[in-house]
């Protein structure tokens, strides 16, 4: 994204006007001003969500919000947009991030005057530190599952049809990079920006699967939008960072990498393990909770009940 100086915004001068550029999008070859680049963000936004027909104007979408640049700016996107968003903060009770996080999340929620429901693990189940403690699992596989099964439960109770998730391009990228390497092709089958409802399920989509994380980070600083800047400290030495450093590299020697290796994907690929899916068992409901789930008793149910013997 380096910006050669003196740059004129492609957008001002197709117009007549001579406004001074202050990104640079080397892989679509644009270089902006501030007004221009957030119109051109909402815009790819809006486009990203036809072209998968994610959602429209009557649904209920419900964004699961972190404190962090992705999910602030897909909900403030969103609310510009014309879309009926509210979010979801779920605390995962780990120290000084958590608190951060929900601060963040809850000062953005009043300033574009929509609902924040918060979803506290600590009543729930336990917080991560906790469960990671408890029944030595890796932080991050058990923060998954956990979040997944709560934002699915609340968006049901509280009537929403569609959930909303911040995941940008340099992390789906990173995702199907780690895939690729491991030939995961139940997780390669899944890995799409929608996750149709079925037995249980609410729809799942990703509108920022095409933006950059830069870009999602630049849309938040043009917007004053304070996000969570520092990473969640169970993060560190995660395999999807190592991917994420990688990939930086290619796509600053050769710019428009990562969007040609996930669009690639999604075309060339993705119909070809849809054709092929074969489950081998089907979705069932947990006899303790209620929710899909492919056993008997959901991931979720029975870490509560590993936690209980401890």
């Amino acid at each position: 994204m380096k910006l050669k100086r003196g740059s004129r915004c492609t957008v001002c001068r197709s117009k007549g006007e001579n406004k001074k550029a202050v990104v640079f999008l080397s892989h679509h070859r644009l270089a902006l001003c501030k007004e221009h680049f957030i119109t051109w963000f909402e815009n790819r936004v809006e486009r990203t969500i036809k072209e998968f027909r994610m959602f429209s104007r009557k649904d209920r979408i419900l964004v699961a919000v972190s404190g962090g640049k992705d999910s602030l700016s897909l909900w403030n996107a969103l609310v510009k947009l014309g879309y009926e968003a509210d979010g979801l903060y779920i605390n995962l009770g780990i120290g000084e991030y958590s608190e951060d996080s929900k601060r963040l999340s809850e000062d953005f929620a009043k300033r574009i005057n929509r609902n924040l429901h918060i979803v506290d693990l600590k009543e729930e189940i336990a917080s991560i530190p906790q469960i990671t403690e408890s029944v030595n699992k890796p932080a991050c596989s058990a923060c998954g599952s956990v979040k997944r099964y709560y934002m699915n439960k609340t968006a049901k109770e509280l009537g929403y049809n569609i959930i909303a998730t911040g995941h940008n391009l340099d992390d789906e990228v990173a995702v199907l990079f780690g895939n690729t390497l491991n030939w995961d092709i139940e997780y390669m089958r899944r890995q799409y920006p929608v996750l149709e409802e079925e037995s249980g399920f609410i729809r799942k989509v990703k509108p920022l699967c095409k933006i950059t994380e830069k870009e999602s980070a630049l849309y938040a600083v043009f917007n004053g939008i304070d996000y969570i800047e520092y990473e969640c400290p169970f993060s560190e030495g995660a395999s999807s960072i190592r991917y994420k450093e990688i990939w930086s590299q290619i796509e600053q020697q050769s710019p428009g990498s990562k969007l040609r290796f996930y669009t690639g994907f999604l075309k060339k690929m993705q119909p070809i393990l849809k054709e092929k899916e074969k489950r081998e068992s089907e979705l069932r409901t947990c006899v303790v909770c209620g929710e899909p789930s492919f056993n008997e008793i959901c991931s979720v149910c029975k870490l509560k009940q590993r936690l209980a013997q401890v």
